[in-house]
């Protein structure tokens, strides 16, 4: 049974920006309002790779050194949605894009950066982005 759902990958040129979305599935009755959420990514042929965190109220934020500046995760926990503002793509940031919750940070003022520590994970969504 799928819980967490992402969407808004696609394809874009260097230099675009995507608005990725993670939301828990209707069918599961559930919200994550009060855990950590991070966005992970997976390329071909390499690890899965932490993207960024955010905690449960939204106030602390951990970043990639990748990414940092690019890239804004946000959550709006009336909506139960995790999002991730993804600007100045580069062909390197190509990868499946993976939503996951930690249910171990439950209100807690710590984000994490390890996928060991998230418990529960959307399927991925595809970004590609062309040179």
């Amino acid at each position: 049974q799928v819980q967490l759902v992402e969407s808004g990958g696609g394809l874009v040129q260097a230099g675009g920006s995507l608005r990725l979305s993670c939301a828990a599935s209707a069918a599961s009755g559930r919200t994550f309002n009060n855990y950590c959420m991070g966005w992970f990514r997976q390329a071909p042929g390499k690890e899965r790779e932490f993207v960024a965190a955010i905690n449960w109220s939204g106030g602390v934020t951990s970043y990639a050194d990748s990414v940092k500046g690019r890239f804004i995760i946000s959550r709006d926990n009336v909506k139960s949605t995790v999002s991730l503002q993804m600007n100045s793509l580069k062909p390197e940031d190509t990868a499946v894009y993976y939503c996951a919750e930690n249910s171990r940070a439950y209100y807690s003022g710590n984000v994490y950066a390890r996928s060991s520590d998230y418990d529960l994970w959307g399927q991925g969504t595809q970004v590609t982005v062309s040179s």
